[in-house]
Parts: structure tokens; C-alpha cells; sequence
């Protein structure tokens, strides 16, 4: 390993926020002052690889205090981890959140996604810039999805110091957005994720039925109202019982890709190499889905539950939660719920006097799409760069740390909490043969009750959208995300399964139904999303590098051509959608081109 440190020094404040994380330095080699420092010995070698995975969260600790992470800073962070700073400044620079450059201490995120540029982000953006003006000490930046698109538009201000500040407008207002930025403390409260779920407090619901009504900062209430009652029952069961009822309910992954649950863990408990690791990936960035974020900010300790139950099916004691970084609300209330269950022998070396030891450990995002991929999001824990890993071999075999991993979305751990308790026939009588359980639905846009709907599988998009109160005009709904497809209003009847929106031609995706109407700009919405794909490109395969920008420069051309103008670069733009779909590593390539597609062929966005 060569290391080459440069001659910047960091401030007072800087070493502080590094030290704060890693403790003070032992060696002059690590930073510490050389009048009372060892100048023998320096640690290196095995113990200093194995802290490479801090670096993520040491550049969080210098972007939280400083608001951004300067030369100096980055040198004494990697003296600190024996990381060589040229690999840092790759990792630093791969996340949106962070910056290189000196920038104010406040920075007010607003979101330009889809849901909040059919909301007004654009105007939005522009009075709030011309409101503050210049030299205000606040820097505005234009964000991807922030995950608030059931109260879009929204902003989310985030004032560097000791302790970091954060404040979320949304909806926003020009004054609403100023005043969080300005002074976040003052802000208004923000609303509770019960105001997310129009069906709060209603009978039949199973994995929001909590949400509204317990108090998400109470382990008591949580408990009074069915908590742990699955882990008891997992304890009873075993690990290979509880394998089997997660197996026979029909369990499949809620992130999108539909993988068997049952048959994941059992593939990573039957491995021989230990220790196992379970990750939970919170880092829900598909443009429209916001979920995961309502679930963690209304019943965050079912997700801690169902962690714990989750670990002990596979044999890890160790659990890794990893959390996007634009969300500091559920940040918060997952810590206080991590710190009750460990404190009341929820976690640690004894679970509930079982002889089982797990624990889990949060892992802040900072703003990378990408990561969502689970093998970009094991480089992300592990201090390296957000880039997706070839397969095989898969993260049963070598995940994260490279060791055996289950890797889980928040929606599916939850799922398990009623499997165990109702039992793997009753849940599996729910939904449709090949899709059972419930399912969350993220709906926003032109409806006038957006949120978090559950229903069964089965249901039909049109029956989602009532229950949303769909507005007149409808134009198209967008099914998946940026990464799912769109339909037309006559399309309504497509049942909400994996099979039956494979079969019209769609894709079920993470949950989102986006609905548009007749006033947005189809044009300027495709450019949207064809940006969201060129920016979030983690760029180290071809296909989908160079063919997200080629995506982006075709239908730039297209609002400004017509005809057979416009023929030519439609034509284009299928011969690179087939590249990227077929020659990308992962899925973020392969279906950066799917909406654009839908709309071109099922909506004639461009006749």
C-alpha cells in the first residue's frame, strides 16, 4: 500500500470531529502531537485494513461539524485509517452529500425529482434563490428524490456544527424553506408518518396497523401492542423452523427484484465460512418511494424485531442498517430504538436470556442511488467506492466484509413479524398464488390523498388510485419508479402482482404508483428521469456510463425536433436502451431506458 499524504494540515475543529469517532491518536503516525506521542510504533497492517470500514462514517463525522471536508481534513482521517487519500478523495466524491469544495455551513436540499417538479420544484427552486440571494450563507442545491413525495415539494436544510442540524419543509413554500434554512430550530415540526398512511388506525391492515397508533419513541407501547411476540415465537421455533415458515410463506423481496426470501436465508445459513452478517437496506432512492421511510419513522422498532428474528434464522450476530442519508428523522428514532432494545436486552450478548448474541450497527448513505444495488451498498459499508460487484459469486457466498449475507429491504423484514405470529398458511392464503402477503404502494402525484396504501396482491392499479382519490385528467401512471414503466388510464384493471404486471408489459418495482395528469409536461418529464439515470451512473461500466448521457442528449434533441428529425434519434435511443439493458452490470443500466420506452410505445409521448 503507498501512501502519500499531502502538507495540509486539518483545523482544530476538524481533528475534533475525526477524534470524536475514532477516539484520540495513539502514535505520531496517526496524527497525534508529537511532544507526547509514541514515536516507536505505528499501527498498521490487519488492524488498520479492518477500520477501513469507518471511513464512510468519518466523513460523515467532518461533513456534519464542518459542512464539507477539505484536504487537510480527509489527510488526517486517513493517517487515522491507514486509507491512502487518493482512494479517499474516489470514495468522497462518489456521494452527492459530501463536497470538496468550501461551501456554507447550511445547505437546503430541494428536491427536483418527478413527483416535486409535477408539484412546482422548478418555480420553487428559483424563489427561494432569488429570496435569499447572495452571500445569505446557505447553498441551495437542486436534489434527486428526497422521499417526501407524499408532501411534495420538498426541501430538507442541513446546518453543519456540534450537534448537526437538519430541518424538512414539505410541502414547501418559498418563506417555509427559507425559514428552515435560515434557522432550523425554529422551523415547524414536522408532521408524523401517521399523516403518511390515509388508512391509519383501520382494521386489516398487518404491516402498518401500528403506524399512528403507538408512539414510535415507546418500547412499552410497542410491546402492549404485539411487540416481540415474533422473536418469542422464533425462539421456539428455531432457526431452521423459522426458515421453514418464512419458505412456505411464500415471502419474496419487496425491493423489486421478487427473490425468494426463504430460499436467500436458508442459502446463507447453510454456509460454512462464518461469521454471517444480515444488512438491512434502508436506502430506498427509486425515485417516488417513500415506504420504508414511513415504516422506520412509525414503527421503527418492528424493523429492530425483525432484524433480531432475521439474524438468528442465519447465524449472524451482527447486523448492519443502512440508512439513507437524506433521511435524519428515522435516523434519530432508529438509534433511540436501537439504544431501548439493547438497553432492555433486546440486543447485545443475551437476547431475551436466549444465549443468542446480535447487535446492530447504523450505516449512513450519503446521497447515492447506486448503493441501493446490494453489492454497490457492501462497497459503501466497507469504505470503498458505491460500485456494484460482478456475480458469482453471490452474497450468500461473499458479501459484505466477504463473508456470508442476507441482505434484506426494510418492507420484507417486516413481513416476517406476521408471518411468525399468524403462521406461514394464513399468510399465505393472502394475496395470489404466486404473490402472497400484503403489499405497501407509494402513491403520490395527481391524487388527493397520496401516502402509503397496503393492500393485498391482487388488487388493481385502479382500485389503488380510488382509494388515493385519483384527480380528473388523468394522463399516465408511472409504475416502479424511474426505473419502472408507465401505463394508460385505460390500463387501470392490471392486477398489482409480479406476474400480472409482467404480464401487461410493466414492472411492479418498489411499490410506486405515480399518477400524472393532462397539465404536466410528458417531455419534460422523460428528461427528468433520463437526467436522474445519467447522474446516478456510478460510471464503471460502459453500457451504462456513456448510454445514460446518449439517453439524455436524444431527448434533449427530440423537444425541439419533429418528424423524421425526430424518427432518427427515437431509433437511437432503442438501439442504446438494447445495449444497456443487455450489457450493464447492474440493474441500474438495464433499466434506465424502461420508462422511456413505456412512453414512447404504450403513451406516444412523442406523436
Amino acid at each position: 500500500m503507498d501512501l502519500h499524504f499531502g502538507d495540509s494540515k486539518p483545523t482544530d475543529e476538524e481533528r475534533a470531529a475525526v477524534d470524536a469517532l475514532l477516539g484520540p491518536p495513539e502514535s505520531s503516525w496517526e496524527g497525534a502531537d508529537r511532544t507526547d506521542a509514541d514515536l516507536r510504533w505505528a499501527r498498521g497492517g490487519r488492524e488498520a485494513r479492518e477500520r477501513r470500514d469507518l471511513l464512510l462514517p468519518g466523513l460523515h463525522a467532518i461533513n456534519d461539524r464542518i459542512g464539507w471536508i477539505s484536504e487537510g481534513a480527509l489527510d488526517y482521517l486517513c493517517r487515522r485509517l491507514t486509507v491512502p487519500p487518493a482512494e479517499a478523495y474516489g470514495v468522497t466524491t462518489f456521494y452527492a452529500m459530501f463536497s470538496v469544495k468550501p461551501r456554507p455551513a447550511t445547505v437546503l436540499h430541494v428536491c427536483t425529482d418527478l413527483a416535486c417538479a409535477a408539484a412546482g420544484a422548478p418555480q420553487l427552486c428559483a424563489g427561494i434563490e432569488e429570496r435569499l440571494g447572495l452571500g445569505s450563507g446557505v447553498s441551495v442545491e437542486r436534489s434527486p428524490c428526497l422521499g417526501l413525495c407524499e408532501r411534495a415539494p420538498a426541501a430538507l436544510a442541513i446546518k453543519a456544527g456540534d450537534p448537526v442540524r437538519t430541518a424538512v419543509s414539505a410541502p414547501a413554500t418559498v418563506h417555509d424553506a427559507v425559514l428552515a434554512a435560515s434557522s432550523p430550530d425554529s422551523a415547524p415540526e414536522e408532521p408524523t408518518a401517521a399523516l403518511a398512511v390515509p388508512q391509519a388506525g383501520q382494521d386489516g391492515l398487518m404491516l402498518l396497523h401500528r403506524v399512528g397508533v403507538v408512539d414510535p419513541s415507546s418500547l412499552d407501547d410497542y410491546r402492549a401492542h404485539g411487540g416481540y411476540t415474533a422473536l418469542r415465537r422464533a425462539f421456539e421455533l428455531g432457526p431452521a423452523g423459522v426458515i421453514r415458515e418464512v419458505t412456505d410463506s411464500g415471502l419474496v423481496g419487496r425491493g423489486g427484484a421478487a427473490f425468494p426470501t426463504g430460499r436467500k436465508w436458508q442459502a446463507t445459513a447453510s454456509q460454512p465460512d462464518h461469521p454471517h452478517y444480515l444488512v438491512c437496506n434502508a436506502d430506498e432512492s427509486e425515485p417516488g418511494t417513500f415506504k420504508d421511510r414511513v415504516l422506520m419513522e412509525g414503527d421503527p422498532y418492528a424493523l429492530v424485531e425483525a432484524m433480531t428474528i432475521a439474524g438468528y434464522a442465519t447465524g449472524a450476530h451482527q447486523g448492519y442498517l443502512y440508512l439513507r442519508g437524506e433521511y435524519p428523522r428515522a435516523l434519530r428514532l432508529l438509534e433511540h430504538a436501537i439504544a431501548q432494545a439493547r438497553a432492555r436486552g433486546l440486543l447485545g450478548d443475551d437476547v431475551l436470556g436466549q444465549g443468542y448474541a446480535f447487535d446492530i450497527e447504523i450505516r449512513r448513505g450519503a446521497g447515492a442511488y447506486i448503493c441501493g444495488e446490494e453489492t454497490a451498498l457492501f462497497n459503501s459499508i466497507e469504505g470503498y467506492r458505491g460500485e456494484p460487484r460482478s456475480k458469482p459469486p453471490f452474497p450468500v457466498e461473499k458479501g459484505l466484509f466477504g463473508k456470508p449475507t442476507v441482505e434484506n429491504n426494510v418492507e420484507t423484514l417486516v413481513n416476517v413479524l406476521p408471518i411468525l405470529t399468524m403462521g406461514a398458511p394464513a399468510y399465505a392464503a393472502i394475496g395470489t398464488g404466486r404473490s402472497t402477503g400484503p403489499k405497501l404502494f407509494c402513491v403520490s402525484g395527481s391524487v388527493e390523498r397520496p401516502g402509503v396504501y397496503e393492500v393485498p396482491f391482487g388488487a388493481t392499479l385502479g382500485e389503488v388510485l380510488t382509494l388515493a382519490g385519483v384527480r380528473d385528467g388523468l394522463r399516465a401512471v408511472l409504475l416502479g419508479g424511474a426505473a419502472g414503466g408507465f401505463v394508460r388510464p385505460d390500463e387501470l384493471d392490471v392486477p398489482l402482482t409480479f406476474e400480472g404486471t409482467r404480464e401487461a408489459g410493466t414492472t411492479l418495482g418498489s411499490g410506486v404508483v405515480l399518477a400524472f395528469d393532462d397539465i404536466v409536461p410528458l417531455p419534460r418529464l422523460l428528461l427528468r428521469i433520463a437526467e436522474f439515470f445519467r447522474d446516478e451512473s456510478c460510471g464503471q461500466c460502459v453500457p451504462c456510463r456513456v448510454g445514460t448521457v446518449r439517453q439524455e442528449e436524444a431527448l434533449h434533441r427530440i423537444v425541439e425536433r419533429t418528424g423524421a428529425e425526430a424518427a432518427g434519434d427515437i431509433a437511437l435511443l432503442r438501439e442504446v436502451g438494447r445495449a444497456m439493458r443487455d450489457a450493464s452490470i447492474c440493474g441500474l443500466g438495464q433499466t434506465a431506458w424502461n420508462a422511456v420506452e413505456s412512453a414512447i410505445d404504450r403513451l406516444g409521448a412523442y406523436e
